[in-house]
């Protein structure tokens, strides 16, 4: 029984997630950044652990 209920709530809480950022989410794929982007001049964006300073 508690398993059951506790599945429920976990599954419960991940659709409100869902839709919740559905609801807030201001989609546009014509700004989405490229899938793949090597050697397609476009720079990264945001941060890497492994980038050096410049």
């Amino acid at each position: 029984m508690t398993r059951r209920v506790t599945a429920f709530a976990a599954l419960l809480l991940l659709a409100a997630l869902l839709v919740f950022d559905q609801a807030t989410a201001d989609l546009n794929p014509y700004r989405a950044p490229p899938l793949l982007a090597l050697g397609s001049g476009v720079a990264a964006s945001g941060g890497f652990c492994g980038a050096l300073p410049d």
